[in-house]
Parts: C-alpha cells; sequence; structure tokens
C-alpha cells in the first residue's frame, strides 16, 4: 500500500472536476506526499469499480509556480499535458490563493491561467510544429498536409494529416463530417499508427461556413471524450495555418464549446469554463485491492 497512513483512516480525499465533461479525480498531494501504484490508478479511474475520470490529476508542491500538476491517463500512464485539467487546476488554485492568476507547473513546461469572467483562459504556449519534436517517425518533412494512405481506415478520411504538438502529439483531420466518422472504430487505428511513435490524440475536424469548428476527439490512451482541449488547440493551430479559420476561433466539441486565440507572438490561449462536481473520500478498500 502506497498511500501515506498520514490521511484519514476513513479514506483519502479527493475532488471530482470537469471541463466540458472532460472529467478528472483530483488528490492533493501538497501537505502529505502521495504515490499511487498503476493497479490503484487504474481502479480509482474505472467507472464501474472505481470513480471514474479521464485523467487522474495530482496536485503537487513546486518551486516554481503555485503548485505542480501530475496527469495520469486511465492505464496509470502519466502524460505531459491535459488542457481542460489545467482550466480546471487554474481555478482551484486561484480560488485558493484569492487570486485572479494561478501558475502551473506541468511536464509540459509552466503554464498559466487566468480568470476572465465566469471561464478561465490558459496560456498553453507555442505550438510545435517540427516533426521530430512532435514526434513522428521517418523522413523529416513539412507537418501541416502530411500523406497517410487512408483508404482502408474509412473513405470519408482525406488522403493527409496535420500534426502538432501542445505538450502531447496529435493528428488532426479535416473532414466534411466530423459527426459520421466512426470514432470508436477508426480513432484506436490511427493513435497507434506507425507514423506516431508515442501514438497520438486524434481529432476530426469540420469547419463550418461561420467559420467554427465541429471537434471530435479519440484521445491517446483514454478513448473518445467528451471535449480535449489540447486537441482544441492543435485543431485551432492546424486551421489557422490552413487558412481556413482566423487568429480567434470557436470550436463545438460533444461537451460543449472552447475558444481559441493566439497573442501577437504565437502562443496559444483556451478559453472556458470548468466545474466541480463533488467531494469526497476513496475508501481504503479501492485502494488496497489495487495495490
Amino acid at each position: 500500500m502506497s498511500v501515506s497512513p498520514s490521511f484519514s483512516p476513513q479514506g483519502l480525499p479527493f475532488r471530482k472536476m470537469h471541463g466540458l465533461g472532460n472529467d478528472f479525480v483530483v488528490l492533493d498531494a501538497r501537505k502529505t506526499p502521495l504515490a499511487l501504484s498503476q493497479g490503484q490508478l487504474e481502479r480509482i479511474a474505472d467507472r464501474r469499480f472505481g470513480i471514474g475520470c479521464d485523467q487522474l490529476i495530482l496536485i503537487e508542491n513546486s518551486s516554481l509556480g503555485d503548485a505542480r500538476m501530475r496527469i495520469f491517463n486511465p492505464d496509470g500512464g502519466e502524460v505531459e499535458a491535459c488542457g481542460n485539467a489545467t482550466r480546471c487546476i487554474a481555478s482551484l488554485l486561484a480560488r485558493e490563493n484569492g487570486a485572479n492568476v494561478a501558475r502551473i507547473e506541468t511536464l509540459a513546461g509552466l503554464l498559466v491561467g487566468r480568470r476572465e469572467g465566469d471561464e478561465i483562459a490558459v496560456d498553453m504556449g507555442l505550438p510545435v510544429l517540427d516533426w521530430a519534436r512532435i514526434p513522428l517517425a521517418g523522413e523529416p518533412r513539412e507537418t501541416l498536409r502530411i500523406p497517410l494512405d487512408m483508404v482502408a481506415f474509412s473513405p470519408d478520411l482525406p488522403g493527409w494529416f496535420s500534426a502538432v504538438n501542445m505538450g502531447n502529439p496529435h493528428g488532426v483531420f479535416f473532414v466534411k463530417d466530423a459527426d459520421a466518422i466512426d470514432l470508436a472504430r477508426i480513432g484506436p487505428k490511427l493513435e497507434t499508427h506507425p507514423i506516431f511513435p508515442e501514438k497520438a490524440n486524434i481529432s476530426f475536424a469540420t469547419v463550418r461556413a461561420d467559420g467554427d469548428i465541429v471537434l471530435r476527439v479519440w484521445e491517446r490512451a483514454a478513448g473518445a471524450t467528451l471535449a480535449c482541449g489540447t486537441a482544441a488547440c492543435a485543431t485551432a493551430v492546424a486551421a489557422q495555418r490552413l487558412g481556413l479559420v482566423g487568429e480567434t476561433v470557436r470550436l463545438h466539441l460533444p461537451g460543449g464549446p472552447l475558444t481559441i486565440r493566439r497573442s501577437p507572438e504565437g502562443r496559444v490561449i483556451m478559453v472556458g469554463p470548468v466545474a466541480e462536481s463533488f467531494s469526497g473520500l476513496i475508501h481504503p478498500s479501492l485502494l488496497a485491492v489495487a495495490a
């Protein structure tokens, strides 16, 4: 058992938060360090045997910002970035500190969240567009229109995609009707395609006549989610590079809309709502089973 005995014998405190339905179990390990095994992480994330979430978020102390945020997928693997989780934790820290701004240390770098009315804006930094740094496999080339034979996947897919790294790798496919894509069938095949050596988040985007974008996402190691903040950022960047949208764009995901805008320096700013659903205690028996 890797949970510190300093926690209440009744269980481990947690919060359940979400950004547009992209949901998180949030554990605060700033006062008492916390280490969870892969089995415990998987059990907490399980929607039938645990609490259930798209990602588990661990808040730790940081010498660089207000706190350090660690992100774990449902399979227990740690990942670099999650835009919706960043908004949630920024909101939590800002409220806790009585401030409008929060600085969060992540594996993807130091991210800054700021209150904008009822929403939270997070500076997600500059997009990475370099082949090797995304990363992609094979001979390096331009990453805006990468040829890929996808007839075997679906005749509705184009013969190319755009690649962007927003703290994690993304493949963006612009299609006529994102809602018509068989996400559960095509998503896993593209996530694990050999061109993505670290796997990738896969986005299917449709640019509407009004300039907004309809977006559906298959998240690496998490599957179909109601919203993915870094995917929205990556899609906006790709659409802007292709000349399909302006510097500010509204993206409509199954869980709701996000606004993505670019700063004069090209930094990606993501704006959207956050919510806290409930809080409670994880019963020790749940963690003991998976220890």
